[in-house]
C-alpha cells in the first residue's frame, strides 16, 4: 500500500547535515575523478554480507547467482532521474520492503522534499565517478549517505527496486543508501510506511484507523493542514486481486491518496464537514455526494461553491467527512518540524526532543503491568501553560503530539535483535511536585495515581506516536518497553501548538547519611569486653581480623544471602573510619562501624520484600535511598554493573561494600572541595593516592 503526501511543500531545512561514517561526497568524488577510477565503497561492499544475514545470508540459496553491476553494465544509456521522478520509477523487487517503497513513492508527489532526500546534482554523464549520495533523517539529525553504484543483479536484472523502463536508477540507489544505514538489504524487510515517511522529512507521523476514528479527527486534520503536514489516506485490500481495483464509487483500493483540504459549509441549514482528496493519477474521481458535479453544491452559498469547486477531471475531489470515514480505512499524517516549513502562511509546531536509554535493572522498568519496576523508567516533565487558540467545544486545552522512537533496531537485526514492544504513559503531576525537576517519582506515586493519557497501544514498531489535548498543567511522560529489563536506546519528541517546557527529571546526587557520633563513654562494658577479645594484643582490628569477625557472624544467619565479606569490603570499611591512618580500627571506630552494619542489615531485610535473602535491582535503589544517598540513574547503573550478580541480584556483602564506598567518596570530595564550588583540583600524586584507595 502506498501512502502519499499532500501538496503542501516543505523546504530544505537549514539544519546541519552530518556525513555518514565521515564519508564526504564531494571530496570522494573529486578524488575518484582525479585518479580516473570509479568509487568502491569499502564501508558497504559488493559482498553477500551487504545483502543480508538469514534469508539473504551468505549461505542462502537465494543469493546464488547474484552479481553486482554498475548501471552502465546494465543498459547503454542509464539515467539518474528522467525529467521528474514519478511513482513508476519504483517497482518492487525480491525484497519485502513495500513499506519503504510506499514512502519513496510519496516523495515523487512533493518535489521539494524529494530534492532534499535525492540531491539532483548527480548523473551518469557530468562528473560521473560511480558515486552517489542521499540525505536521510536519523534520530534528530540529517545525515548524508554515500554509496557506489554497484547494484545486486540476477540474470542481468536488478534484484531489488527498479524503474518500470529499466534505465532510471535513482530509486535503486536510494534503496541501497537506506540499506547501508540499516546494515544490509535484508534489514529493510517488514516495516511501517510512517518509518520511511519520517526518515525523508524528519517529522512525527501519526496513524489513524478510521473505523475507530478519534472524535476530534476532523479538527486534527484541519490543524495538520494549517501546519503544512503531509496527509495520506488509503483503502485496505482483502486480497491481491483487490490491489488498485476501482469501486463503483470510483475509489481505488490499495492505492495512495493525499488529503489536501478540510472545510465546513452551510448546507440546508446544517453544518457539513468536507474533506478534499487527491488521486495522484490525476483522474478517476469519487462520484458520490459532494463530488464535482453532485447536486449538493446547489444548496451552498455562491461564495463557498465558487471557492471550493473545480468541475474538471483533475484527480481532486470533495466528499463528506462521514463518507470519508466509511469509505477509507486509514489516514496517516506526517507533522513536519518547524525548520521544514517556509513562509508565514503556515502555523508551526514547537518541538522538544530528548535521547535516553533503557538499561536492564536500572532504567528498563517495563510497562504499568509491572508496578515494582515501572517507576524506574526515565521520566520527563512537560509543562503546558498556553491553551490552544481555538478551544474545542468551549473547553480550553493544550494540543501536543508525543512520538517515542526506538533507535538503531534495524541495524541490530544482524545480531539477532529486532524491534522491542514500546509505548508510554502520561500522568498529571500533583501540586506538591509542581516546579520540581530533581524528583524521580517512585513506586507509590504510580500505584496511587491513574494515567491522564497514554499511547494507544504498545507495539513493536520503530515509533509510537499519539495526539493529545489536555488541560493546562504539568505532566509526567514515562516511556517504556512492554516487559522489564529490555535494553534499548530511544528518542522522544513532543510537538506542541504552543511553546512548552519539556525536560527530563532525575534525582539529585547528594549524601544525607546520618553521622554517628560516639564517645568511648557511650560504649557499654559488654561491648568493650567483646572488642578486647576480638582485637588482640594491639587493641585494634585490622581488615584481616575484621573479615574473620564479620564472616563468623553472617554465616550463622539464614535470612540473608552472602558468600561472606570479601577482604576488599573490609579494607573499604577500615578506610572509611580509620582516623589516625594506622590502617586499623580502634574501639570507637569499630563501634561506629558495628552500628552502621546493624543499620545496613535492617534496611537490607526491610527492602527484601519477598524475603529471598538478597535484593533485586529495584529493591536496591530503594535501599540506597533509605541509607541516605540520593543518586541519579547513571550512578545507579554504575553500582549495579559493579556490585550485582549476573541475575541482577545484590547480596549483603555487595550491598555493604557499595554503601561504604559511596560514603567514602562523598567524604573525600567534601574534604577536598573549596568554598562549596562543587569542584576539586587534584595533582598527579593526589589523584594516584586516591585512586589506589
Amino acid at each position: 500500500m502506498w501512502i502519499t503526501c499532500g501538496l503542501i511543500m516543505a523546504h530544505q531545512s537549514t539544519a546541519a547535515v552530518e556525513c555518514w561514517m565521515k564519508q564526504d561526497f564531494e571530496s570522494l568524488r573529486r578524488s575518484c575523478l582525479e585518479r580516473g577510477q570509479l568509487f568502491q565503497d569499502d564501508s558497504f561492499e559488493a559482498l553477500p554480507s551487504s545483502l543480508g544475514y538469514k534469508d539473504l545470508g551468505p549461505n542462502s540459496s537465494k543469493v546464488r547467482g547474484i552479481t553486482w553491476k554498475r548501471p552502465k553494465e546494465l543498459c547503454s544509456n542509464p539515467q539518474f532521474i528522467v525529467e521528474n521522478a514519478t511513482r513508476t520509477d519504483i517497482c518492487q523487487g525480491a525484497l519485502g520492503d513495500c513499506w519503504l517503497l510506499a514512502a519513496i513513492a510519496s516523495l515523487t508527489l512533493n518535489k521539494e522534499v524529494l530534492s532534499r532526500v535525492v540531491p539532483h546534482d548527480q548523473s551518469f554523464e557530468e562528473k560521473y565517478a560511480g558515486i552517489f549520495h542521499f540525505e536521510f533523517w536519523q534520530f534528530g539529525e540529517w545525515v548524508d549517505v554515500v554509496v557506489d553504484d554497484r547494484l545486486p543483479t540476477k540474470d542481468g536484472e536488478l534484484l531489488f527496486v527498479h524503474s518500470a523502463e529499466g534505465s532510471e536508477f535513482w530509486s535503486a540507489l536510494l534503496e541501497k543508501a537506506y540499506a547501508k544505514i540499516n546494515g544490509c538489504y535484508e534489514a529493510l524487510s517488514g516495516g511501517s510506511t510512517t518509518e520511511g515517511f519520517e526518515d525523508f522529512t524528519g517529522g512525527i507521523a501519526e496513524r489513524h484507523e478510521l473505523k475507530n476514528a478519534d472524535p476530534r479527527l476532523f479538527k486534527i486534520i484541519k490543524k495538520a493542514l494549517e501546519r503544512g503536514s503531509l496527509l495520506g489516506c488509503s483503502i485496505d485490500i482483502t486480497s491481491a486481486s483487490d490491489s488498485e481495483a476501482v469501486t463503483y464509487r470510483k475509489l481505488v483500493k490499495g492505492h495512495a491518496y493525499s488529503v489536501t483540504g478540510a472545510e465546513q459549509v452551510d448546507y440546508r441549514g446544517d453544518q457539513v464537514q468536507l474533506i478534499r482528496i487527491r488521486n495522484p493519477w490525476g483522474q478517476v474521481e469519487w462520484n458520490g455526494a459532494w463530488s464535482d458535479r453532485s447536486s449538493e453544491w446547489r444548496y451552498v452559498s455562491d461564495g463557498d461553491r465558487k471557492r471550493l469547486t473545480n468541475r474538471c477531471e483533475d484527480g481532486e475531489f470533495w466528499m463528506s467527512f462521514s463518507d470519508f470515514l466509511r469509505q477509507y480505512s486509514r489516514l496517516e499524517i506526517c507533522n513536519l518540524t518547524p525548520d521544514a516549513l517556509t513562509g508565514d502562511e503556515f502555523k508551526k509546531w514547537a518541538e522538544s526532543e530528548f535521547e535516553e536509554t533503557w538499561r536492564r535493572g536500572v532504567s528498563a522498568g517495563g510497562c504499568r503491568n509491572f508496578p515494582d519496576s515501572f517507576w524506574m523508567n526515565p521520566q520527563f516533565v512537560i509543562k503546558l501553560e498556553e491553551v490552544d487558540d481555538d478551544p474545542e467545544d468551549g473547553e480550553e486545552g493544550c494540543t501536543f503530539i508525543v512520538g517515542l522512537m526506538q533507535k538503531n533496531r534495524r541495524r541490530m537485526r544482524k545480531m539477532g535483535q529486532d524491534m522491542e514492544t514500546i509505548g508510554f504513559a502520561i500522568y498529571e503531576l500533583p501540586d506538591e511536585y509542581s516546579g520540581q525537576r530533581q524528583v524521580h517519582l517512585k513506586r507509590n506515586f504510580f500505584v496511587r495515581n491513574c494515567s491522564a493519557a497514554r499511547s494507544e497501544t504498545f507495539i513493536n514498531l520503530r515509533e509510537v506516536s499519539n495526539h493529545f489535548c489536555l488541560p493546562p498543567g504539568e505532566y509526567l511522560i514515562v516511556p517504556s518497553t512492554f516487559e522489564p529489563n529490555k535494553n534499548g536506546d530511544f528518542y522522544v519528541r513532543v510537538f506542541s501548538e504552543k511553546q512548552t517546557a519539556f525536560q527530563e527529571i532525575d534525582d539529585p546526587v547528594a549524601c544525607h547519611v546520618e553521622k554517628i557520633d560516639i564517645d568511648e563513654d557511650d560504649i557499654s562494658d559488654r561491648f568493650k569486653r567483646l572488642f578486647g577479645q576480638l582485637a588482640g594484643h594491639d587493641v585494634e582490628i585490622s581488615a584481616f581480623e575484621l573479615q574473620k569477625i564479620l564472616n563468623r557472624v553472617v554465616v550463622k544467619r539464614e535470612d540473608i544471602k552472602t558468600s561472606g565479606f570479601s577482604l576488599t569490603t573490609c579494607h573499604h570499611m577500615v578506610n572509611l573510619l580509620d582516623k589516625d591512618g594506622s590502617g586499623k580500627l580502634g574501639l570507637v571506630e569499630f563501634k561506629i562501624l558495628w552500628t552502621k552494619i546493624e543499620k545496613f542489615l535492617d534496611v537490607y531485610k526491610e527492602k527484601d520484600a519477598n524475603q529471598s535473602g538478597c535484593m533485586n535491582s529495584s529493591e536496591m535503589r530503594m535501599a540506597v535511598e533509605e541509607i541516605g544517598f540520593s543518586l541519579n540513574t547513571a550512578l545507579h547503573q554504575i553500582i549495579l554493573a559493579r556490585y550485582s550478580e549476573e541475575d541482577l541480584t545484590i547480596d549483603f556483602d555487595s550491598f555493604v561494600c557499595s554503601m561504604i564506598r559511596l560514603e567514602s567518596l562523598f567524604n573525600i570530595f567534601n574534604t577536598l572541595e573549596k568554598n562549596g564550588s562543587g569542584e576539586i583540583e587534584l595533582g598527579f600524586m593526589e589523584w594516584l593516592n586516591l585512586a589506589m584507595l
